[in-house]
């Protein structure tokens, strides 16, 4: 196959040559797929899609075999935009998929219905693009279209591009929604600037969402695009494109991850959400009476230290008995700052967005903010249950460490773990919440950040 500019010498118009030539590895499929091309071009008659000219064999010294002629559109591919560099918000993101959606309507209402079979970025032109708007779109190269009833009819040749092929495309079987499956993996490609074929999958279904930036309504369209089973996807275009414009939560039975667990009654931790953001208060479980009277203790203890050891300093000057004075009291004041009761006094903040992931604790007025993260750089949620560590004889015996029958061992809490890149924050059962209130928050955060939660 060749693909040539030339131009019409009646008409002085440029106009695209694709050719077929009998070369040594030739096959009558090929063949086969040229003409129907051919057929189908002739029978369309939509503005973004190339209009059929001619259709003729060849027979010169230098070729043998048919070519294809049909309108040239001067525009560069979706492909050739973003590897120079193009980037495209999720508003352009939607005018693209809308504009293709229409395309699809057209394609899939014929008599019979067709289908394109390889949506993929190169086949995809778009032109005169402006302000916030991304251009004309045009849909080309039906070098690999099906109609229904040519599948009815008979053998069914496998086509596609790797990546943004459904899996029913595999075996040979295409139908209105296969085209929906690789418009919602060329979009993802529009969004992460990753192909498909390199971004993770799970159960078949391709993990975008880390990689993008994209609104929860926005990725759960997606996901409901680029679904492995047929069941599950969504099945027309015209559905997809009302599922774009007015997007709805997800249902919860598509998706094992939504929060299916209620606010355990007596909770006082305070979560508010919406589609841009979520926002978890964990108070204290302590009264201001108890941490008046911790520090009541604190506070005198350390006055004493201290003094104490600026008298035995002023009095015995520098030597190695006031050295060790001074570590010791320096060390009573670190251990009891260190071990300032917040889980009873203080109040931890969780707060996301489409942007980061905020965590603060805060503490009579005053506030310990650690580094804002990314959002997308959120790649795991973990919840762990209670369980029994086994210690061997090698193993350093912590203070919570247990024997029984000879054998060392220390229970753990469970602990809800939120994994930024390397980094992770730890929310422990007992000190800030209880296990029912872990459980809802886990399926709260995993719900709103739709990221599966592993269990362990």
């Amino acid at each position: 196959r060749r693909t040539l500019l030339a131009r019409d010498l009646q008409t002085q118009e440029l106009v695209v040559i694709k050719l077929l030539s009998f070369s040594h590895d030739f096959e009558w499929d090929d063949l086969k797929l040229f003409e129907r091309e051919a057929e189908t071009l002739k029978a369309l008659n939509h503005p973004a899609i190339p209009r059929y000219i001619d259709y003729f064999e060849v027979n010169s010294s230098q070729t043998k075999g048919f070519a294809l002629v049909q309108t040239y559109i001067a525009a560069q591919s979706l492909e050739q935009q973003l590897k120079a560099g193009r980037s495209f918000s999720e508003v352009e993101m939607k005018q693209l998929a809308k504009a293709l959606l229409e395309i699809l309507i057209y394609l899939h209402g014929r008599q019979p219905p067709v289908i394109h079979r390889d949506i993929k970025p190169s086949n995809i032109l778009l032109s005169d693009r402006s302000g916030n708007r991304v251009g004309q779109v045009y849909l080309v190269d039906f070098g690999s279209v099906q109609t229904l009833a040519a599948r009815e009819g008979g053998t069914i040749t496998v086509v596609g591009t790797y990546g943004y092929m459904p899996p029913e495309q595999y075996g040979g079987r295409a139908v209105p929604a296969s085209d929906l499956y690789s418009l919602g993996a060329t979009l993802m490609y529009l969004t992460t600037g990753k192909h498909p074929a390199d971004l993770p999958q799970k159960d078949l279904q391709i993990q975008f969402e880390l990689a993008s930036n994209l609104s929860p309504s926005a990725i759960d369209w997606l996901r409901r695009m680029t679904q492995p089973s047929l069941n599950q996807r969504l099945t027309s275009a015209v559905e997809a494109l009302k599922a774009l414009e007015q997007p709805q939560r997800p249902q919860r039975q598509n998706y094992k991850y939504l929060s299916i667990i209620q606010k355990p009654f007596g909770s006082k931790i305070q979560l508010t959400k919406d589609a841009e953001s979520l926002q978890i208060i964990i108070p204290g479980q302590g009264s201001g009476l108890g941490f008046i009277g911790w520090m009541l203790f604190v506070i005198p203890w350390n006055l004493l230290i201290l003094n104490l050891t600026g008298f035995l300093i002023m009095g015995f000057g520098i030597n190695p008995l006031t050295i060790l004075a001074l570590l010791f009291s320096w060390g009573s004041v670190k251990i009891t700052l260190q071990n300032i009761p917040f889980p009873s006094f203080g109040r931890l903040q969780i707060a996301l967005n489409q942007q980061q992931i905020t965590i603060a604790y805060k503490l009579l007025g005053f506030q310990y903010r650690l580094p804002p993260a990314p959002r997308q750089h959120i790649c795991k949620l973990v919840l762990t249950k209670r369980h029994v560590l086994l210690l061997d004889q090698d193993t350093f015996n912590p203070p919570a460490s247990r024997t029984v029958s000879g054998h060392r061992y220390v229970i753990e809490r469970p602990r809800l773990i939120i994994w930024v890149g390397t980094k992770k924050y730890e929310l422990c059962s007992e000190k800030l919440v209880t296990d029912p209130e872990l459980d809802w928050l886990a399926q709260e955060l995993s719900d709103w950040l739709k990221l599966p939660l592993t269990r362990e």
